[in-house]
């Protein structure tokens, strides 16, 4: 091999990258201590941008095509180098291949909850996580404040970055809008959109960097906020709760013995309301509204249930106002000659009944 021969192997004719790769950021060439001959070719590809450095400086930017370095091509490199006429020889700078194509699918979410004030339920903590796309638009910012000199940056060197900063921007803006929280899962969509112009400006300063599309795809509460809403569905299922309170009253006296415990209180409670709403269409002076008479069904619903209606008997209060057994009382009962209702195990008897069988 001739003295030729050796000086064209240190020289590097066609500088190229082929990237097979799918989470490459950016790439320096392999020179391997060669210098970069005059009229050398540089092939950038589609998606790719090559960023020339020269002595820690940057030199010149290359989009896709097919480039001839001369002094014609490369001003910048031309003039920190000096060369005021043009040059002949060999020259050394290193070549950056950064990947300009967009980033799909890359994942964020908060790794701790998010404290929000809501109007329905107060203080919330919410929890989030989504998707994102990015690319690369300032190669220069791009190597100075990510990439530095790294001769091979992946995806996964950047992303814990990008999803602190992306997470700390999306927990502001959805702390600054105050949707509530019942409104957030049908406004994912817009959500992701109304973040956009918030983090771009963000990123593309800090890492020259845009984000493609930003998207939302679950925000969480905790159990105890989910039970709440769980509830609050089932209220609005219901509907109207003074019929719904009817409705159930109703039922229960439908029931053979009362429907329950409560059977007998529950027909004193629908008198009452329907009475006390009579009245009201009525106009009689003192009625109740409609939310008194909801609420003093109730109470009677209550008094019921815990056996203080006034006109109530149970068989051992028969016994001893009769000043017999109750085991007597048990049998007139079972014959009939008392009139008694059965409520579960045991019989309530009405003074009404008792005064019956008295003047019988």
């Amino acid at each position: 091999m001739g003295v030729f021969d050796f000086i064209k192997g240190e020289l590097l004719e066609v500088i190229e990258w082929t990237d097979d790769s799918r989470d490459t950021l950016s790439f320096r060439y392999p020179d391997e201590d060669k210098a970069i001959k005059n009229g050398a070719q540089l092939i950038v590809r589609e998606s790719q941008l090559v960023q020339f450095v020269y002595l820690g400086e940057f030199g010149d930017t290359f989009g896709p095509g097919k480039h001839t370095l001369t002094t014609d091509n490369i001003p910048v490199l031309t003039r920190l180098k000096s060369w005021k006429y043009g040059f002949n020889s060999p020259f050394k700078a290193d070549v950056y291949y950064l990947t300009t194509r967009l980033f799909t699918g890359n994942k964020w979410g908060t790794s701790n909850p998010i404290m929000l004030r809501d109007d329905d339920f107060g203080i919330v903590r919410a929890r989030a996580f989504g998707t994102f796309d990015f690319k690369i638009v300032d190669a220069k910012l791009f190597l100075k404040e990510v990439a530095g000199s790294d001769q091979n940056f992946r995806l996964d060197e950047f992303a814990d970055t990008m999803r602190s900063r992306i997470v700390s921007i999306f927990s502001d803006a959805l702390a600054s809008s105050k949707i509530p929280v019942l409104d957030v899962a049908s406004r994912y969509t817009e959500l992701g959109e109304a973040l956009l112009p918030l983090i771009n400006p963000v990123v593309s300063g800090k890492y020259g960097i845009q984000i493609g599309s930003f998207i939302v795809e679950n925000v969480s509460v905790p159990p105890e906020v989910e039970q709440a809403i769980d509830k609050r569905s089932s209220m609005a299922a219901v509907g109207n709760l003074n019929d719904f309170v009817k409705y159930q009253m109703a039922k229960g006296m439908e029931a053979p013995g009362g429907g329950g415990p409560a059977g007998m209180a529950s027909e004193l409670a629908v008198g009452f309301a329907i009475a006390q709403q009579i009245m009201q269409q009525q106009g009689v002076p003192g009625a109740p509204g409609a939310a008194g008479a909801a609420g003093a069904a109730g109470a009677a619903v209550a008094a019921g249930a815990v056996g203080a209606a006034p006109d109530l008997l149970s068989p051992a209060d028969v016994a001893k106002k009769l000043g017999v057994p109750e085991a007597d009382v048990m049998t007139i009962i079972s014959s009939g000659e008392l009139a008694a209702k059965k409520i579960g195990t045991s019989y309530r008897i009405t003074r009404a009944a008792l005064d019956k069988y008295l003047a019988s």
